[in-house]
């Protein structure tokens, strides 16, 4: 068990009465090695070139590859699909040599043509991670070199792109066209895998449980001896805390504070409570309805009670602005929003609504506690404002319906924001590009000025010019007021010590890998 004594605490009492784990899977699975992991959010599609989130990425990373994996904390990128690779002197071309053992799952070789393919959908369709890649490849950056060798020549300098690539996923050109229809695909991945990872969907019963089951005859060196994975719902995270206690899952993904004090001292669970570049933070719709008012957006800034939320929150700090707290280009001495209610009011009266008597939506997850409690101390603050809110729980995928245009989105969205690779851009791109409107990481917001510092940000190799030009973005966004800025959580996972060789990184941690970890016994 590769866990450090800083990031775990390992337990020392139980809760008797339910089935263990050993004997439950030997009971249900004929002694197979099945990992089970407690999630609270579902799974709502399997194209790897759409889907975004956390549990997307957990099932993709597992039965898709990629050019570049990564690992270790700090993460870096290590072979995938691509044995090796070279950059040239000037950052602009990158040339992969594929390990010529890979290959589909239906034993088709993965060659440089199946790349090209895949990053040539990736820029038709422009969804899921593509925002990641589509602003600094165009049609005439893949080239085939020959059958093993493919390189990427970028329209513009990108200090990141190697970092990236761990979440653009290759698909098999052969079972994509042959199912292409009339959306490229899109019907027929959203259910079905065309991947060449190590693992592939046994069964998919929605808001209930995903079942993987390993390739029998997977390329990929090594690996731990897991049968299979269960991606098991789990919407309250009191469940989910009372099932790794009892020994009913292997793995909980969404506990809160609460949670992990609460199964300190229990045995045969590990507590892995890490830094990690994760923002939470409350998305106004700065497009539609009250919020599009600028004057209304700082005066709730400015109720909204951040003491509050800390509490809440255990594992954690309050954000400095839109980037997350020690990242390249913070600046930790930004001025931002606190509770200032003298001040809010003074907004409140410049807006459209000087007295308040207006009523506001926010959704926030079924079953996230964290969440659900954060939605109070909303209320409560905007009733200082005379504002009522109105909390909608909702299951993920009809939360991420409602942010395709500002007319659907609700006054305010609750957003997690993982890194998925440990640069500015990561969450500058995602959250605050008017690229990404339409989707859960920015549904609304946009600005002409962020978007200029963002692509600037993205090009720039000289370090302390980048870094400028981040401070003056975090300024600009922080005057905008589209967010609260809220917490940088640590995170948290509860893992049964019959977990081995699981080690921690902090990108899509909650999205475990699962081809290198085994179980005992």
């Amino acid at each position: 068990m590769s866990v450090t004594r800083r990031s775990v605490i390992i337990g020392a009492g139980a809760t008797a009465g339910l089935l263990p784990l050993s004997q439950m899977t030997m009971a249900q699975t004929g002694g197979r090695k099945i990992l089970i992991i407690a999630s609270g959010q579902d799974i709502p599609n399997f194209d790897p070139h759409v889907a975004t989130g956390y549990s997307p990425a957990w099932l993709l990373r597992n039965v898709y590859d990629s050019l570049v994996r990564t690992e270790g904390n700090p993460p870096k990128p290590v072979p995938g699909l691509a044995s090796s690779w070279s950059v040239s002197p000037d950052g602009m071309t990158y040339t992969f040599k594929l390990d010529p053992k890979a290959k589909f799952q239906d034993g088709t070789p993965v060659d440089a043509a199946a790349v090209k393919h895949s990053f040539d959908r990736i820029m038709r369709l422009k969804k899921g991670n593509g925002w990641m890649v589509n602003s600094v490849i165009g049609p005439d950056s893949m080239k085939v070199i020959d059958d093993k060798t493919v390189s990427i020549k970028l329209t513009k300098p990108f200090v990141a792109f190697l970092h990236v690539l761990p979440w653009q996923w290759v698909v098999n050109p052969k079972q994509v066209e042959a199912n292409k229809g009339s959306d490229d695909g899109q019907a027929w991945l959203s259910k079905n895998l065309a991947g060449s990872g190590p693992f592939r969907v046994k069964r998919a019963e929605p808001g209930n449980l995903y079942e993987l089951e390993r390739v029998a005859d997977a390329w990929q060196p090594g690996g731990g001896n897991l049968s299979g994975a269960i991606w098991q719902i789990v919407r309250e995270t009191i469940k989910q805390r009372q099932m790794i206690q009892a020994g009913q899952v292997h793995m909980a993904a969404d506990l809160t504070s609460e949670d992990m004090d609460a199964l300190k001292g229990r045995p045969g669970v590990n507590l892995v409570i890490e830094p990690e570049f994760r923002t939470f933070s409350i998305k106004m719709n700065t497009e539609n309805g009250p919020l599009a008012d600028i004057n209304m957006r700082r005066a709730i800034s400015y109720a909204f009670d951040y003491q509050a939320m800390l509490e809440l929150a255990g594992y954690a700090q309050l954000m400095v602005g839109p980037l997350p707290n020690g990242i390249f280009g913070h600046d930790p001495s930004l001025a931002v929003p606190r509770t200032d209610l003298a001040k809010a009011k003074e907004f409140l009266s410049k807006s459209k609504s000087p007295n308040g008597g207006i009523k506001l939506t926010m959704t926030h997850v079924t079953g996230l506690e964290q969440q659900r409690r954060w939605s109070l101390v909303l209320l409560d603050s905007l009733k200082k404002l005379n504002i009522d809110l109105d909390i909608k729980p909702m299951v993920w995928p009809d939360m991420v319906a409602l942010t395709k245009t500002p007319q659907t989105a609700p006054d305010f969205f609750p957003v997690y924001q993982t890194a998925n690779y440990g640069d500015p851009d990561n969450i500058a791109f995602a959250a605050y590009h008017s690229a990404n409107n339409g989707n859960w990481q920015n549904m609304v917001y946009k600005s002409a000025r962020v978007d200029q510092l963002i692509e600037r940000g993205r090009a720039e190799l000289d370090e302390a010019k980048r870094a400028a030009i981040y401070k003056e973005l975090q300024q600009v966004i922080v005057e905008d007021a589209p967010d609260i800025f809220g917490v940088l959580e640590k995170r948290k996972l509860a893992l049964r010590t019959d977990i081995e060789n699981y080690r921690f990184t902090p990108v899509a941690s909650n999205a475990v890998e699962l081809w290198p970890l085994s179980l005992k016994g």
